[in-house]
């Protein structure tokens, strides 16, 4: 059975660093409240004038150089948002544009901090059906625009940035993507949700000053399901290639919280060592957040060939993946 590569990845991040001493003159918290419960010391946030689009063009940009490639050879763009520019036409689209890629199938998916998995999953399939042969796939989120500043139990966690990975087939049935589990359960969508802007609550002078625009979440319960969840579809994973988690050489987790790694790398029983981090300079930038940490980890030379790599997220919806790579 043939399985697709990865080529190369590409990241960014903007150059505002907003470090947890400046959120603290926004909002009632200080560096101690936010590193001790998260791991997190600053985040990044776009410039007013800089989109999802526009990051998603630099994080794409790196990952066509990095994979050795013409752009022209993209046959398929997918692009995996909870904050796109606008709410139509997708940001793939006008990101196709930007990126002078005219014609090519291109189109957005939402499965929040799950989004990079999601996508990489889909790009797979699509490849080994044979109807495309090279797919770019990025994750970009500008959540600093769907933040509440007056909430701070929410707006010191997440980021801005994106990431993007190019996909073909591999020529090596041993190598490339050799399982991936997803799931997804809408039961609870209010523990973390935006809930105006769209059909069931139109944009209105109310919904503007009940702040429904913004960014809710519940993160007690969100922490709870996070470890149960994510530890189960890792165990999947594992179970679907045959493999136990001592053979696994890196695992690269959503960012979302240091705690939440700590209790997966318990309940897999992998050293935390084993896992790449970067929560404390970036935050959460959810569909960006295992893109980003990818390419960083390629970029300092953690990951080998002949490494097996696993990915694990969760987000809103409330969605979850895994997968496993053989570099």
């Amino acid at each position: 059975m043939t399985a697709s590569i990865i080529l190369g990845t590409g990241s960014y991040t903007p150059d505002k660093i907003i470090t947890n001493d400046d959120m603290s003159k926004i909002v009632d918290t200080s560096d101690e409240w936010i590193k001790t419960r998260t791991g997190i010391r600053q985040r990044r946030f776009a410039a007013d004038d800089e989109t999802t689009s526009d990051m998603a063009l630099q994080a794409a940009s790196k990952a066509i150089l990095n994979a050795g490639i013409e752009k022209n050879s993209i046959d398929c763009i997918i692009f995996a948002t909870m904050t796109p520019d606008m709410p139509f036409p997708s940001s793939a689209c006008i990101f196709q544009h930007k990126m002078g890629l005219p014609n090519v199938t291109a189109f957005d998916i939402q499965a929040a901090c799950s989004g990079f998995i999601y996508a990489l999953n889909l790009a797979n399939t699509m490849i080994l059906s044979k109807q495309y042969k090279t797919i770019l796939i990025i994750g970009a989120e500008k959540l600093s625009s769907i933040l509440d500043f007056e909430d701070r139990t929410t707006c010191v966690l997440f980021g801005d940035g994106a990431s993007a990975a190019i996909l073909t087939e591999s020529n090596d049935s041993n190598i490339g993507i050799l399982h991936t589990d997803t799931g997804a359960d809408g039961e609870t969508p209010e523990l973390l949700h935006q809930p105006a802007g769209g059909s069931a609550i139109p944009p209105s002078i109310d919904s503007l000053n009940n702040r429904l625009h913004f960014l809710k979440m519940n993160g007690k319960e969100i922490f709870k399901k996070a470890v149960r969840v994510m530890g189960q579809s890792c165990v999947k994973s594992l179970e679907a290639c045959n493999l136990t988690s001592k053979d696994i050489d890196l695992v690269i987790p959503h960012q979302a919280n240091m705690r939440i790694i700590e209790s997966l790398a318990k309940r897999l029983e992998i050293p935390l060592d084993k896992f790449h981090n970067n929560l404390d300079l970036y935050g959460n930038t959810s569909a960006a957040s295992i893109g980003i940490a990818l390419d960083e980890a390629i970029q300092a030379n953690r990951i080998k060939k002949g490494d097996r790599i696993l990915l694990v997220a969760f987000g809103a919806g409330l969605t979850w993946g895994s997968q496993i790579i053989q570099w």
